[in-house]
């Protein structure tokens, strides 16, 4: 299970890394780029193999993190959330330092920078090193926003969820028809299937649980966004 001793989930803009240590994985959080947007390096405790969710901005911290850190010995691919500028600002340089894979939601491919290795669709999984992640599509934000679920194998699970859930609701959508597909794929592929000690980490701010949102899902639906 999770080792939680000394991680919050908060990180100061431009501040040191939040390191979590689960039982397969360590999850190093930063907090990036002029919108303090997160950035997850997620590493497999058993190869070293290392995975990055949103090169968002700061490229030479990304790349410099990626190459200081002993636990880091390879980077496996990059995977973007979605395809809003504020996530994707040091993907190309990112790309260029490591060589890594791209890999994004199919519907918001064609919004990146760079070209996109393997289009993500729900229900796809995203290894790294012995480790894997579960693709989870979150209609709404974007046409291709994705979240990624890691299980631990002693129990629990750990979902990174871009700009489609943060603490207090969904991410903001555009119009009526998206707020809706939105809250339909939350409620039935997230808190329909996951439990309550779910630990969300978002694309930008704070953590939080499923178990602490989940009380609010009738509000969110009422408020419309």
């Amino acid at each position: 299970m999770s080792k939680t001793t000394d991680y919050t989930g908060h990180v100061d803009s431009g501040g040191d890394p939040a390191v979590r240590v689960l039982g397969d994985i360590t999850v190093t959080k930063l907090s990036v780029g002029p919108m303090d947007n997160n950035a997850y390096v997620l590493t497999c405790a058993g190869t070293g193999s290392s995975l990055l969710i949103d090169a968002a901005n700061d490229a030479e911290w990304i790349i410099g993190l990626l190459s200081s850190d002993p636990r880091h010995r390879s980077l496996a691919s990059i995977v973007t959330t979605h395809r809003h500028a504020d996530h994707w600002q040091a993907l190309a340089e990112v790309v260029s330092s490591t060589g890594a894979p791209v890999l994004a939601g199919a519907e918001d491919a064609a919004g990146l920078p760079v070209p996109v290795d393997v289009p993500l669709r729900h229900g796809d999984t995203v290894p790294f090193g012995d480790c894997v992640l579960e693709v989870i599509a979150l209609r709404g934000h974007t046409p291709g926003s994705v979240a990624l679920l890691y299980r631990e194998a002693g129990g629990g699970a750990h979902l990174f969820t871009g700009d489609s859930l943060f603490p207090g609701g969904p991410g903001r959508t555009t119009s009526p028809t998206d707020f809706t597909s939105l809250m339909d794929d939350l409620e039935a592929r997230v808190f329909g299937l996951l439990p309550d000690d779910t630990w969300v980490y978002p694309g930008h701010g704070d953590d939080t649980t499923l178990g602490t949102e989940r009380p609010h899902l009738p509000e969110w639906r009422a408020r419309g966004w």
